[in-house]
This record gives C-alpha cells, sequence and structure tokens, in this order.
C-alpha cells in the first residue's frame, strides 16, 4: 500500500498552489461582487488545472483523478468558491464525454477545460431538492430534425453558476411514467438564448458561485444519452465529483487551522501563549487527526476510481463526512480566535458559512448514508 504522490501528481499540486496564491486575497471580495471574475477562470483554465483527466484532444491533460482532487484541495485553500470550477468542469466533462454526441462534446468541453465558458448541472427543483428522480421540468420533441435529439424544456431548475453558465446539463421528464427515476432523460441546454430567464436565490453563503433558479419556456436542448435513462446513465459522473467536493471542503479548513495554530502561538494569555493550555491545543490536535481521516477517505476513493473499482460508497463517505469535519474544523478555530474569530475582517466566518453550504449541496449528509446502507444491504433499505 503506497500513499506516496507521483511526481506529476506534485506538479498538478504545485502548480494550483502558485495560481490559487494570486486570487486568495479577492477571497472577501469575490463574495461582495457575488461571482468569480471570468479572467479569473480562464487563467486556471490556461494553467491546465480545470478537468486535467480529460483527454488531451479535447483539452484536458490525461491526467488522473488524484490529481484532479490535489488541485481542487489546493484551491479549496485559497477561496472555496473558486475551487467549485474545476469540481464542475470534471463533473460536467466527465458525463460530456460518456454520453453526449460528438459534436456536443467537441463544442462544449475545450471550453470548459479552457475556462473560456462554465458549463453547469441542473439536477434538482425548488419544489424538490434530493427527490431528483421526479423533476417536472419536461421536455418535448421540437418536431424539427431528429427527435431523438432535439427537444425544447419548460420548467425550472435549481443550480450552480446559474448566472453565468453559458449552458447545463439539465434532467427532464420524457414520457409520462410516474416512477420515481424512469422516463427522465438529460439534456444539454444552451442558457444564452430567448426563454431563459434567470434569478439569483439569497443564500447566506458560497455566493461567488451564483447559485440561482434558470426558468427555460420552450428552450431548444439536445439529448444526452438513451431517452428515459438519464438518471442511471449519468449520475455516476457524481462518484467522481462527490470526492472533489470533500477535498474542496477540506482545503478551506486546512487554511484555516494552520492559520490558528499560529494565532494560538503567538497570542499570549495568562502570561503564556495560548498554544500551552491544552484546553487549546488539545481541540486542534483533535481537528488534525479528522481532517488528516477525511483527506485520506477522499484521496482513496479517487485512487479506486482511477483503478476501475467500485467506489460509489466511499465517494459517499467524502462527500458527507468532509463537509462535516471542515465545518466542525473551522467552527472550532474561530472559537479559538475568541471575539476576532467573530470578526468579518478575518476570513473564518465566511468559510464556516461557505463550507456549510457543501453540506447540503450535491446531495445531503441523509442521501449519501442512504447510498452507502444501499451497497452494503441493497436497495430494499428505503424506498
Amino acid at each position: 500500500m503506497d500513499f506516496a504522490t507521483t511526481g506529476e501528481q506534485e506538479l498538478y499540486r504545485e502548480r494550483a498552489r502558485e495560481v490559487a496564491s494570486t486570487f486568495e486575497s479577492g477571497y472577501a471580495e469575490r463574495e461582495r461582487a457575488g461571482r468569480i471574475e471570468p479572467a479569473l477562470r480562464k487563467a486556471i483554465g490556461a494553467a491546465g488545472l480545470i478537468a486535467p483527466e480529460l483527454p488531451a484532444a479535447l483539452g484536458g491533460n490525461d491526467a488522473d483523478r488524484v490529481a484532479t482532487g490535489l488541485i481542487c484541495e489546493e484551491i479549496g485553500r485559497a477561496d472555496i468558491n473558486v475551487a467549485y470550477l474545476p469540481v464542475m468542469g470534471s463533473l460536467v466533462g466527465q458525463i460530456l464525454v460518456a454520453n453526449a454526441p460528438d459534436d456536443l462534446v467537441a463544442t462544449w468541453v475545450p471550453r470548459i477545460c479552457s475556462g473560456e465558458e462554465i458549463v453547469g448541472i441542473g439536477l434538482t427543483e425548488p419544489h424538490a431538492g434530493s427527490d431528483a428522480g421526479m423533476p417536472r421540468l419536461v421536455a418535448e420533441p421540437d418536431g424539427r430534425g431528429s427527435t431523438a435529439q432535439r427537444w425544447r424544456l419548460t420548467g425550472v431548475k435549481s443550480m450552480s453558476f446559474a448566472l453565468d453558465a453559458a449552458a447545463a446539463v439539465v434532467f427532464a421528464r420524457t414520457g409520462p411514467s410516474r416512477e420515481r427515476g424512469r422516463d427522465v432523460s438529460a439534456f444539454l441546454v444552451p442558457l444564452e438564448g430567448p426563454g431563459v430567464t434567470r434569478e439569483r436565490v439569497p443564500d447566506m453563503g458560497t455566493k461567488a458561485v451564483g447559485r440561482g433558479l434558470v426558468h427555460l419556456d420552450g428552450v431548444p436542448a439536445r439529448l444526452i444519452g438513451e431517452p428515459g435513462r438519464g438518471l442511471t446513465q449519468v449520475l455516476h459522473g457524481f462518484d467522481f465529483s462527490r470526492a472533489l467536493i470533500g477535498l474542496q471542503c477540506l482545503g478551506c479548513a486546512r487554511a484555516t487551522l494552520d492559520e490558528t495554530w499560529e494565532y494560538v502561538c503567538t497570542r499570549e494569555a495568562f502570561d503564556a501563549p495560548l498554544s500551552t493550555y491544552q484546553g487549546v491545543a488539545f481541540p486542534l490536535a483533535e481537528a488534525e487527526t479528522l481532517l488528516e481521516a477525511a483527506r485520506l477517505t477522499c484521496l482513496r476513493t479517487l485512487w479506486l476510481k482511477d483503478r476501475g473499482a467500485p467506489h460509489t460508497a466511499e465517494a459517499a463517505m467524502s462527500k458527507w463526512w468532509a463537509p462535516k469535519v471542515a465545518y466542525d474544523v473551522i467552527g472550532q478555530c474561530l472559537l479559538l480566535h475568541g471575539q476576532y474569530g467573530y470578526r468579518t475582517d478575518l476570513p473564518i466566518e465566511q468559510r464556516l458559512r461557505d463550507v456549510l453550504g457543501l453540506q447540503i449541496g450535491d446531495g445531503t449528509a441523509q442521501i449519501m448514508k442512504l447510498v452507502i446502507a444501499r451497497q452494503k444491504v441493497g436497495r430494499a433499505l428505503a424506498p
């Protein structure tokens, strides 16, 4: 069992760290602006840090998934919201390469890798979060060309990068079945034409990601994969992104923990550094242990994926546990800073709010635990 990273993986980590150092100071400003500036997105893409695991012929670098995870972790140290760019790029890029027609892949995947465009994903809807198998978004053949590919979509989707995405992979109902998950298909829909209305939602954190509602009124779209099998064909891509999200959150927590060690070693109380008191040092030692354990869980998930081994349960573990660990660690660090941690001129309170959002988005802890249990005892556990 080898825990060492390869030379190529270390090169990606160092490159991500170097690029992240150029935008770390803008973390709070991007929250105030409510978006990630396109120039930054393109700079990250130009450095080969968005979806590097995709084929070189499509703009990727044929890297392994562990390298992608290390990128998300390093960028997450500087700005957890910016780290969502490589997470989203890898998720959507993988879905398109595995399922979309060749012309769509050739058009959109290079744009994703370069940072030229964002392609979002619209799985959930305002009326239901975790119940993605019963969408109200409706797809109907538009009567022109091949009805197997060209459709029109009507409904609403909730998604990250709703304000900036040029297109999105969305899930819509294409048949009459009311059985959960049946007659649900995946589509690629451009978001910059007629019939598209975008609406920001007033989230308490991750504001730079620009989560919002996308209203579609008869908008043209292209089918991805086979009709009626959207969930079964596409959702396996989330096994990859769940581990990336875990590392994204852990990078944010690691930055906070490192800052807190420095603070307690220099801040004095009762004529001694705070770090000399067990009530201060022991919680940080526990945080070190939890971060390391959660990190290894995420990296092992990516290692399994690189080897083509089953990793659905491990991905779900990464998604529910790593964001929770990150939130708990950041919260403890805030308390150990005392009143300083509660102030908005330090980044800790923003990190706490941002990490909290990823305990909800892309699959709640309850859903992840259901996935794990089903891997062990089968689908009879719950409906």
